[in-house]
């Protein structure tokens, strides 16, 4: 495989609809959405380069490389108008990319995502969490992390799930994110988005306020919120039935 296009899995027929993980993700983040909506799209979900089965690429520094290497990776499997969901960095990155190519997203789903990288209210500052990586190193700061993804922590079904794509990242991978973050903000394109978008954000999110999904909806002019109240960060793993219902509703609009 090309150093220019990411792992992948695959499912499906119809619209492709592209699934884009965050920080410490990857492709089976996303397998019980693969499952469900294969039956009528045709499912892509990448693992970004640093982390998943992408985890021997170099991560980039910036959101726009990521975003730039998910289109050479859509290009390279000859697909052309999309779906397009991101989640958590993957949500920074989905608008990087509507902002880069908008002509081929026919619709936008910004998950657990904010228009800025260095954002306000986080669990913990980006400093911080470069201190905890050097100190910790990066299994203890992963799992640390991902258990403030969900309301119950590690108590969690989905906290599993977490485990097993996180823990194929490495150091560059995370430290290379944290620089990516603080220096993107996509607060001007937002007004540029022009495919209908829905904001699916969980009530208890600790890693995104409220103020960034108000942010996102002001911004956006085509855009509506599906809240997912009793959910955290990872909603999709706490009550993916919910998930699938506000995601099915929106792309069959």
């Amino acid at each position: 495989m090309s150093d220019r296009i990411l792992a992948y899995t695959r499912q499906g027929k119809g619209l492709p609809l592209v699934l884009v993980h965050g920080y410490f993700g990857g492709a089976g983040h996303w397998a019980e959405q693969i499952t469900y909506f294969s039956d009528c799209y045709d499912v892509i979900a990448v693992n970004l380069a640093g982390f998943g089965d992408s985890a021997h690429l170099t991560a980039p520094d910036r959101i726009d490389g990521h975003a730039a290497l998910v289109w050479q990776t859509l290009d390279a499997l000859d697909v052309e108008r999309i779906y397009l969901l991101g989640h958590s960095m993957g949500g920074m990155i989905v608008q990087q990319m509507t902002a880069m190519q908008p002509h081929r997203v026919a619709k936008l789903i910004a998950y657990g995502t904010g228009p800025v990288g260095a954002l306000p209210g986080r669990f913990e500052t980006l400093d911080e969490s470069r201190r905890r990586l050097s100190a910790d190193g990066v299994e203890a700061t992963m799992r640390r992390i991902a258990a403030t993804w969900l309301v119950e922590g590690e108590a969690s079904l989905g906290y599993a799930a977490c485990l097993t794509e996180g823990g194929k990242a490495g150091l560059q991978a995370a430290l290379a994110s944290l620089d990516a973050w603080e220096h993107w903000n996509g607060t001007k394109a937002l007004g540029g988005i022009v495919a209908p978008t829905l904001v699916i954000w969980g009530e208890q999110d600790r890693s995104y306020p409220r103020s960034q999904i108000d942010a996102l909806l002001a911004g956006i002019p085509d855009s509506r919120l599906a809240l997912m109240t009793g959910c955290s960060h990872a909603a999709h793993l706490e009550d993916p039935g919910r998930f699938h219902t506000a995601l099915e509703s929106f792309l069959s609009g």
